[in-house]
């Protein structure tokens, strides 16, 4: 099998400089060539190839080689590729501006075949093993995160289970919170809000809003009756014990993630509500995050018309006119004009999820 050659793109103004180049490096290496900043660009930004690494002058019209490492380094495509500045400049100078503008290494004409030959041959071996590198810590990071989710989802399930509810509300209250997030997304006012989001890891977390329920009492956990005030603000402690458990689970970790964060966003405000008056901090309008909000609708209507030790099922809509009745006050107003949109997947969710 045929190993596919490393690109290298040379970029100098002066034609004898890239094709003595081209020439001691093209046995070895794909090579493209630029004959200004401009053109560079064109190259590194145009969508079509990746160098492995750059040769670039120093010493340009219109946009120097400097002006062309900036960019670079300030783009997240083209910030580690490497950069070989190529220049007849033979200036301690200029070689540490280059440097600690984040060039890689100097390569000085005249060109000398056995020397540029070797620092470039350094520089691609060293770009692969780093881009071996991060490939390896990205898959372990998906491992890791993939590890906290499952052990997590586990412990959630458990306590659904311990309050007398079957492990599926879990699944629901996962999915419907993606149903609820993918129709947000189709919304102005939404778009920017949740694109700026990890939605996979906020998604996830909702199975965990209500982690903090393990610290709660099986004598009022599973009352079958109504709670008295007092025991009502046992059961309002959930919130901030969720919170609690996620802090001391992020705190053993040596990389805390996006899943924990939202995973205590919910946790500790899923009982919020929109005019201020919920639990645990009182905690209004948009102070009240993303997350939490969704999941607040979400975790109602799942308890609405699911069967309870303490209350028996509702239909899907009178558990839509009560959450309705709530709109501006329980809940986000803005996202409750988008529940009717989303309003026949919740049913079939819950059709198809049964306890």
């Amino acid at each position: 099998m045929q190993i596919e050659k490393d690109l290298i793109l040379i970029v100098d103004d002066i034609d004898i400089n890239r094709m003595i180049l081209r020439d001691i490096l093209e046995n070895d290496y794909n090579v493209v060539e630029a004959a200004n900043g401009a053109e560079a660009f064109d190259v590194l930004y145009g969508g079509t190839v990746c160098p492995t690494i750059v040769l670039l002058d120093i010493m340009m019209p219109d946009i120097d080689g400097f002006q062309v490492l900036e960019r670079m380094k300030g783009d997240v495509n083209t910030k580690n590729i490497p950069v070989l500045f190529i220049t007849a400049a033979d200036s301690d100078e200029t070689e540490s501006r280059g440097l600690n503008a984040g060039a890689a290494d100097y390569i000085t004409k005249p060109f000398n075949h056995d020397i540029v030959k070797a620092r470039v041959d350094i520089h691609v071996n060293l770009a692969r093993y780093q881009h071996g590198l991060e490939e390896l810590v990205e898959v372990k990071a998906a491992e890791v995160t993939r590890t906290y989710e499952q052990t997590l989802e586990v412990l959630a399930t458990i306590i659904e289970y311990r309050n007398l509810e079957s492990g599926a509300h879990i699944k629901r209250t996962t999915l419907l919170t993606e149903a609820l997030v993918s129709k947000l997304l189709t919304v102005e006012m939404f778009r920017p809000v949740l694109m700026a989001e990890n939605l996979h890891a906020l998604i996830k977390a909702s199975a965990l809003h209500d982690i903090g329920k393990i610290g709660i009492s099986d004598s009022i956990l599973l009352k079958p009756g109504k709670l008295t005030p007092e025991e009502f603000d046992v059961i309002k402690t959930h919130t901030t014990i969720g919170s609690d458990i996620i802090d001391s689970i992020s705190a053993s970790l040596p990389d805390s993630n996006m899943y924990l964060k939202y995973a205590k966003d919910i946790c500790h405000n899923h009982h919020e509500r929109w005019d201020g008056s919920g639990y645990p901090r009182g905690v209004s309008l948009e102070d009240i995050p993303i997350a939490a909000r969704i999941v607040s609708v979400v975790d109602v209507y799942d308890a609405l018309v699911s069967q309870r030790c303490y209350k028996d099922a509702y239909s899907h809509q009178e558990s839509l006119d009560i959450i309705n009745e709530g709109k501006g006050t329980q809940f986000d107003p803005y996202i409750l004009d988008i529940l009717p949109e989303v309003a026949g997947l919740f049913n079939s969710i819950e059709e198809n999820y049964k306890d």
